[in-house]
């Protein structure tokens, strides 16, 4: 006998199968069992997604796929459309790729201090540009000005929502319709397809190369400098580097030709460390303080790498300079909002004290993490990971080197350990099939493929996470192909 609800229930050839379409309930059947789901979502959400599913198994139902019918197998079928449809889709990842600031995966991780600082203004009216002493409008680059030239050791600062747009504003201001030596070594092409060459032009101004890819004098500015010069810019190139017969200017040597010319000498600094990254053990890096030590009368630099705060692009230098900066009409397109701006405050704030640093800021922990560590959370890790995908795979733990990442330090590396993953099998669309399962867990796990072989980097993994990191891998098989 047939009974409603029952999926692939023989059946007799003297009693044909019925038609399982007539035991779909109605939508508004189905309405009134799903009140909770409308109060979370809304009658017309519901209402969509119910009929959405109603259809799907009707179109199961003449293809002859088994189906459960019953009210209560569509209403979960409901809930899960509604879960999937209000999924965010910015989502929480485990960066195991081995880079550490991870363009595509928002690179700086914030510390406490600046999540509750945007979490305070997110939720209140503040006072994101009014001045509580004189009781009248204030400048929203107040709240990180005096923080910015404080550590950088400059006259004053502004901020724009990345350093693409503090490049271009500042080429726009001081150089619309005048010309900008620039080496031809240092036109660098950073991700998203943004190109030095590219945003002069858009900015107003015109580029003069100078020198050659690998080589460029003092000399070869000098040359270019004419009636229509409007400033002398560097680049740093953060994120290639070019060895061999090379020579470059230094940052000092261009400063006292610019000034010889009455020109303001500009430096893009790229990632802009605030920071001796070589006392703490890492790759060297120029700082901004000692760019500026160095003459450049404007400076240029991103928020969210190197600096390990929000994205911004931080312009700092001399008050004048500034000044015409700020008031350019595009510095309004280009402002912080109110929750950047608290978060960048927090962040500089904790450069105060050099000494905590390393533990409070993200960036820095990470970079600076003893590879001790990591070696033994792979050992605590290994075994969990390889019971999981038994027999199929075989897992180990493996040294590996981790990159700084976003353009930063780009042929610098950090030892670290990875977990390596190979199929028995040697067959790379298992691997590939393993590294499509890993992200569509629950909390996405990235990796990276490397000679036949998914290795998942664990510096970018804390330990406080590592509980929820292994208990995903008990429902790998229900993704895995």
């Amino acid at each position: 006998m047939w009974r409603p609800g029952i999926e692939g229930e023989a059946m007799s050839q003297d009693h044909p199968a019925p038609d399982l379409r007539r035991a779909l309930p109605s939508v508004d059947a189905m309405l009134q069992q799903m009140g909770d789901a409308i109060v979370r979502w809304g009658h017309g959400e519901v209402s969509q997604a119910i009929r959405g599913i109603l259809t799907q198994a009707r179109q199961q139902l003449d293809q002859g796929h088994p189906l459960l019918v019953s009210a209560e197998a569509l209403q979960q079928r409901v809930a899960a459309e509604l879960q999937a449809r209000h999924q965010p889709s910015l989502r929480p990842v485990f960066n195991l790729t081995g880079t550490v600031l991870h363009t595509n995966l928002g690179r700086a991780l914030l510390p406490r201090e600046a999540v509750e600082a945007m979490i305070a203004v997110a939720t209140a009216p503040t006072t994101l540009e009014f001045d509580l002493e004189r009781g009248e409008r204030g400048e929203r680059d107040s709240h990180v000005e005096s923080l910015i030239c404080e550590l950088a050791g400059t006259e004053a600062a502004t901020v724009v929502n990345n350093n693409a747009a503090a490049v271009f504003l500042v080429l726009n201001t001081l150089a619309l319709g005048g010309e900008v030596p620039t080496s031809r070594g240092e036109l660098v092409e950073i991700g998203g397809a943004f190109r030095v060459p590219e945003i002069m032009a858009r900015s107003g101004c015109q580029l003069v190369e100078v020198g050659t890819t690998n080589r460029t004098h003092l000399k070869d500015y000098a040359a270019a400098i004419g009636a229509r010069t409007a400033l002398l810019m560097k680049v740093h190139t953060s994120n290639y580097r070019i060895e061999g017969f090379t020579h470059a200017v230094e940052e000092s040597a261009l400063a006292t030709l610019a000034r010889q010319h009455g020109l303001p000498f500009v430096v893009d600094m790229g990632s802009g460390s605030l920071v001796d990254f070589a006392a703490l053990g890492l790759p060297a890096e120029p700082t901004v303080a000692a760019t500026v030590t160095q003459g450049a009368d404007v400076i240029t630099f991103s928020g969210d790498k190197l600096l390990g705060g929000p994205q911004c692009g931080i312009i700092a230098g001399r008050k004048a300079l500034i000044e015409r900066i700020r008031k350019n009409p595009l510095k309004r397109a280009l402002r912080l909002d109110k929750l950047t701006l608290a978060a960048l405050a927090e962040v500089l704030k904790l450069y105060r004290n050099p000494t905590t640093l390393p533990e409070r800021l993200p960036t820095l922990r990470l970079l600076t993490r003893p590879l001790a560590d990591i070696e033994d959370q792979a050992g605590r890790l290994v075994p969990g990971i390889a019971a999981a995908l038994a027999p199929r795979f075989q897992v180990a733990a493996v040294p590996c080197h981790s990159q700084i990442g976003s353009g930063a330090l780009p042929v610098d590396t950090i030892p670290s350990v990875a977990i390596e993953v190979a199929p028995r099998s040697g067959d790379d669309g298992e691997l590939r099939g393993l590294a499509e399962a890993l992200r569509h867990l629950p909390v996405p796990v990235l990796g990276r493929i490397s000679n036949g072989k998914l290795l998942l980097d664990l510096r970018c993994l804390a330990e406080a996470a590592e509980a929820e990191f292994l208990t995903q891998w008990s429902a790998l098989g229900e993704v895995l192909p």
